[in-house]
């Protein structure tokens, strides 16, 4: 075992103890926040063609046709053949989550291609639930805008699209009306239909 200089009794059990657990000191203490994150695999070609998405789609869902929410409105929806407890079970946060977005500080359209980008991974891992955090900002005082933006086109948003069975606002713990659990259209969702 190794000895290491004689600090404190307390730090040198310590530091043993991570020792015989087999945790190792790391050869750099510095992370390199320059790397890029990794995508997953078909990313940016799912990317490009949400990019690419028809202008009466994007027209439809601008800032003057999109229905404004308050910052503490909770979010709910669910298609209509979507059985009841399971949306109970989704407005209680008993789904659990298994890939979150956080969508601060992007512009309506980056969220946007960042949102079907994100769908769309989570689809192609079979993700079943998701958590997608909108914020509660409102506009800016130079854009005219009163209500929060973001929050507001991912409600129009989701709902125009054939993936999502259902949303509604988290739980406290997950970032209440600031987020939303999505429940994501499966394969074995629409086998089942």
């Amino acid at each position: 075992m190794t000895q290491f200089p004689d600090d404190d009794d307390d730090h040198n059990a310590f530091r043993q103890a991570l020792e015989a657990a087999g945790v190792r000191k790391l050869k750099t203490n510095r992370a390199n926040v320059g790397r890029p994150r990794k995508t997953p695999p078909g990313a940016a070609a799912r990317r490009a063609a949400a990019t690419q998405a028809t202008t009466a789609a994007r027209s439809q869902l601008s800032d003057g046709g999109v229905e404004a929410v308050t910052p503490h409105q909770r979010l709910e929806f669910a298609i209509p053949d979507l059985p009841a407890r399971t949306f109970a079970k989704l407005k209680r946060g008993q789904i659990g989550w298994e890939g979150g977005l956080d969508l601060h500080g992007y512009t309506i359209d980056e969220a946007r291609l960042e949102l079907e980008a994100f769908i769309d991974d989570a689809l192609a891992t079979r993700a079943r639930c998701v958590l997608v955090v909108h914020g509660k900002a409102r506009g800016t005082r130079a854009s005219g805008v009163d209500y929060p933006v973001i929050k507001s086109h991912v409600n129009a948003w989701l709902k125009h699209w054939s993936r999502v069975l259902a949303f509604c606002s988290a739980s406290d713990v997950d970032g209440g009306t600031g987020a939303v659990y999505v429940l994501l259209r499966t394969r074995d969702d629409r086998d089942e239909r």
